[in-house]
């Protein structure tokens, strides 16, 4: 056993469950969102070059954007219905695609930078510090992370649960299946002193209902 409660892992395990089982919807919100396509286009403007880890690739809608400025993209998620999507859409000679637990997984080199959209507020805050702790490791000396996500307005258009263990939210498919999902609203600020206090050097944006953030590792003792 790992320490981890019982409902957190069983949460998690919903959580995969739903992605999976939304793979087929997945790009919806890209396609019914003008404000969400042109969050796209934030990359540009971001250090994302080299060679690039991206945390969380869903469908490859940001895996194909990074990959036109990266040298190398490697790309996990793990949801092999997603992935389907991210290789015919995401193809390049460039991109590597992968399976797996993002909590288990650890990588077998280091990265100029590692990228994850709308994956952090996914994270239980209890996992927090290990989280970053893996990405620290991950990235190459000179290496950033770079994130987006869901600030504290998005959470008005979410079912969200009271007084719950782990901050969490509940999603429904089209034949109405209903499913908790981990959700956390990081407001700017607190996530910002959260990792000045791990050693991280934050610069965070917000941008509309989302946030927009570059940090960079604790110095290496």
């Amino acid at each position: 056993m790992d320490g981890t409660p019982m409902d957190e892992n069983r949460l998690l395990a919903e959580q995969m469950a739903y992605y999976r089982e939304r793979a087929s919807t997945y790009d919806r919100p890209y396609e019914e969102s003008a404000a969400l396509r042109a969050l796209l286009t934030v990359v540009d403007e971001l250090p994302v070059g080299g060679d690039v880890l991206e945390l969380a690739c869903g469908t490859g809608q940001w895996t194909s954007r990074l990959a036109s400025l990266a040298r190398s993209v490697t790309a996990l998620d793990a949801s092999a219905e997603v992935l389907e999507i991210a290789r015919t859409r995401a193809a390049s000679p460039t991109v590597d695609f992968v399976q797996a637990d993002l909590f288990r997984w650890r990588p077998p080199r280091r990265y100029d930078a590692v990228f994850f959209a709308f994956w952090l507020s996914h994270v239980p805050p209890a996992r927090l510090p290990a989280f970053w702790s893996s990405v620290a490791a991950a990235l190459a000396p000179g290496g950033r992370a770079v994130f987006v996500d869901d600030g504290p307005l998005a959470a008005e258009g979410e079912e969200i649960l009271a007084d719950p263990a782990v901050p969490t939210a509940v999603r429904s498919l089209d034949n109405g299946d209903r499913y908790r999902i981990v959700k956390v609203f990081h407001d700017r600020d607190t996530l910002s002193r959260d990792l000045t206090a791990l050693g991280w050097t934050p610069a965070i944006r917000t941008l509309g209902s989302q946030y927009v953030g570059t940090a960079e590792p604790p110095a290496a003792r």
